[in-house]
């Protein structure tokens, strides 16, 4: 067995406390707000504008007719990602039949698809539906599919406001979008 690594003291600013640190320094956009959209209004929605992106810039795993599935940018978990109609919707009781059939089949497609290439024990599946309740881009719809494991909510995104990503975006759309057909 391996002796785990030798903690050595913080060197730098502050008061030396044998802590390592994991910066995180790509979350403090999300933390401000910035690019997020202030109206309603197609203009301007980061999820109106992805589609026209090239699928590997715009951490597109999969398009359909109505909905596509992208990672999202601030992942709770690897493969966190998010089914999003390519229509600019707020509610979902506004969505067509169609677009509700769709949206389900891709979130049952995506949670296959994680299963295959990562192996979670469980998800969270679900969508925030305005401000209040908590929806980041209220203005338009998309549903969270959060892969889970036992033992990932340890103490980081408790005691430490952390969140730890094993792998880069990049590499986790290219398992999920291989593995999506």
């Amino acid at each position: 067995m391996t002796e785990p690594p030798e903690l050595v003291g913080q060197d730098g600013a502050g008061v030396p406390d044998a802590l390592q640190r994991l910066w995180t320094p790509h979350r403090m956009a999300y933390i401000r707000g910035e690019n997020k959209p202030t109206g309603d209004q197609p203009q301007g929605c980061p999820f109106c504008e992805l589609v026209s992106l090239p699928d590997e810039d715009a951490l597109i795993l999969a398009r359909g007719e109505l909905v596509y599935a992208v990672l999202n940018l601030y992942p709770y978990n690897a493969g966190h990602l998010m089914v999003v109609p390519y229509r600019h919707v707020a509610d979902y009781p506004d969505l067509t039949p169609a677009e509700t059939v769709e949206l389900a089949e891709f979130t049952q497609r995506a949670m296959r698809t994680i299963r295959r290439v990562s192996g979670p024990h469980g998800f969270n599946v679900g969508m925030n539906q305005g401000a209040i309740a908590g929806a980041g881009i209220a203005a338009h719809l998309h549903q969270h599919v959060v892969p889970r494991w036992g033992g990932d909510a340890n103490f980081m995104p408790v005691i430490g406001r952390t969140r730890t990503i094993p792998e880069l975006l990049g590499q986790t759309r290219e398992l999920i979008a291989g593995a999506w057909q």
